[in-house]
């Protein structure tokens, strides 16, 4: 009994520190502080120690010896691989969803577009972070698919925590949200996966844009430190005045 109580807490504190990091608190190579963590949740340092350990060997994690726990910082290219896999997710659990997909779980998924709008209109990017992982978790579950509804879960935790941000495009893709919706009511597959599939491509589409613009940013730093190595110019004197 014990031991099963004891299973029990490390996942529910799992769970939790999975969503915390989901909600975009830490940035990328952020420290973690594993003490204030168990604090918050109203737990013990083990089973804080214990999610960590799991975390970090999913990659989303990353720990020091002799200085902690860090967020992990991905490269542009795993951020690029992640939103693809995501967006294959996203078509199958959308033509799932079509079919199975019952009234009260419609309800659930409409429900998140006027949280999404309430927080796009109080520029609070975290809030409408979660209303958003909210929406597409839903439309996962709607899938009615245990095993996709878990590597959808996975998925989205390694999308985080990255660079990559959306805040440019949350207009548009609340738009696409919208089209969603309207085709999950209207049991209408194709307009589903026309959705989902623009929704997948404003995304990758802005990750290039960022990915370039990072390149060039860092060409500029290299070119700066190439250019400073070289020895300053000497200045010549001033020729005597007779």
């Amino acid at each position: 009994m014990a031991e099963k109580k004891k299973q029990l807490m490390n996942e529910t504190v799992y769970q939790a520190l999975r969503g915390i990091i989901v909600s975009r608190r830490f940035e990328p190579g952020q420290w973690v502080n594993v003490e204030e963590l168990a604090r918050e949740l109203g737990v013990s340092r083990t089973p804080v120690w214990e999610a960590t350990r799991r975390l970090t060997q999913e990659g989303i994690l990353r720990t020091i010896p002799n200085r902690g726990v860090f967020m992990a910082d991905r490269p542009w290219e795993r951020v690029r691989d992640i939103l693809e896999v995501r967006g294959s997710l996203d078509r199958l659990a959308g033509s799932l969803a079509v079919q199975r997909i019952r009234r009260p779980m419609l309800d659930k998924i409409a429900r998140c577009l006027p949280e999404q709008l309430k927080a796009l209109e109080a520029s609070d990017i975290v809030a409408y972070y979660a209303a958003d992982i909210r929406f597409h978790r839903l439309i996962a579950e709607a899938a009615d698919n245990a095993y996709l509804k878990g590597l959808y879960e996975s998925v989205t935790t390694h999308v985080f925590p990255t660079r990559f941000s959306i805040i440019a495009i949350i207009p548009t893709l609340y738009v696409v949200h919208q089209e969603i919706v309207g085709g999950l009511g209207d049991r209408d597959r194709e307009k589903v996966d026309r959705a989902v599939l623009r929704h997948g491509e404003i995304l990758m589409t802005h990750l290039k844009g960022q990915m370039a613009a990072d390149a060039q940013t860092e060409a500029a730093v290299r070119h700066i430190k190439e250019t400073s190595k070289r020895p300053e110019p000497r200045l010549k004197r001033r020729k005597a005045q007779r």
